[in-house]
């Protein structure tokens, strides 16, 4: 086996960093030193670079908590992120490597929240047969409702519906630049009255974000009478096109306005992606399944996939020692 060497990334590495993301099999433009970089106010950042000698072989973007390191707990989703020509073989030996690294610097635990495959642009899922090795234990796990854009899709009879109402309402669809429309008109009163919370991005954080990854971060608003009545904010990668945020105002089932606007996506805007991922409806860490919205993502064609978030013991990188046969 390599002698791998294991460091902490720095300042200097930003270059390096964001040129071997660029190339990575299994990574998205969240992993980009400015998407992480954003909110580093709130995250003691502990990413580490994987070497075979002065050669970039994995990366893995993570924030330190305590005794525990996440990867990512300001991402959507992490874990090592490997150059293309990476093999199964050589996971077991860097996360080895990483668990010992860890365990020397009195790092009990690494948590990860695995990428799901459909954001890999090949086949990448070393990393779960080894957190398996590793007598990782699930922590938690979300239903995220996915739609195939390669097959044929079938929208239900009930969402077609809701695009004759919006249109007959002459409802229309407009892609935008700012976001404050939709944030401090819509999204924002509707997570506050709905769930108490706020959006996990702020107004200013997701239009500086918009400069920085202006084809990667896309917002469609949908309007009556010039009043904007609902919006969605797409993260669009290699192969998917997520939604970040979806909401409208009380009209929408009135008027279809979500309907109007996620058909036009599905059918014409993103139509050449291989995913149109709507996300989770979970709540409580995946043990609660919002019903409605499930049931609404699930009426355009969307099916389940899952992402799994793991908890790994550091000194459990022993039993890596004897896989090989």
């Amino acid at each position: 086996m390599k002698n791998y060497t294991i460091r902490q990334y720095n300042l200097s590495d930003y270059s390096s960093w964001n040129a071997f993301i660029s190339q990575s099999k299994n990574a998205t433009f969240l992993f980009h030193r400015d998407f992480m970089e954003y909110h580093s106010d709130r995250f003691a950042d502990f990413s580490l670079i994987v070497l075979d000698e002065e050669k970039w072989v994995a990366v893995l973007p993570a924030n330190r908590v305590g005794d525990t390191v996440f990867s990512h707990q300001g991402l959507t989703y992490g874990g090592l992120l490997f150059d293309e020509k990476s093999k199964l073989l050589i996971t077991i030996e860097i996360f080895k490597k990483i668990l010992i690294f860890f365990n020397e610097n009195e790092i009990e635990y690494l948590n990860i929240k695995l990428i799901p495959a459909i954001y890999h642009k090949k086949p990448a899922e070393e990393l779960s047969y080894v957190l398996f090795l590793a007598d990782a234990k699930l922590m938690r796990r979300d239903a995220l409702s996915v739609l195939d854009l390669t097959t044929k899709i079938k929208i239900t009879s009930g969402r077609n519906e809701g695009v004759k109402k919006a249109k007959n309402s002459g409802l229309i669809i407009k892609e935008e630049t700012n976001f404050e429309s939709f944030w401090n008109s819509i999204l924002i009163p509707n997570l506050l009255k709905k769930h108490q919370t706020k959006p996990i991005h702020n107004v200013e954080e997701i239009t500086i974000l918009r400069q920085l990854f202006p084809n990667n971060i896309r917002q469609f608003n949908v309007y009556q009478n010039e009043k904007i009545v609902a919006g969605t904010t797409i993260f669009e990668t290699h192969n998917v096109a997520h939604a970040q945020y979806i909401s409208g105002d009380e009209s929408k089932s009135e008027n279809g306005s979500l309907d109007y606007l996620y058909h036009e996506l599905i059918t014409n805007t993103f139509k050449e992606k291989k995913y149109f991922d709507f996300g989770t409806s979970n709540e409580n860490q995946g043990r609660k399944l919002n019903s409605g919205l499930n049931f609404w993502k699930e009426s355009y064609g969307a099916s389940t996939i899952v992402q799994d978030f793991y908890e790994v013991e550091t000194a459990n990188f022993h039993l890596l020692n004897d896989v090989l046969i």
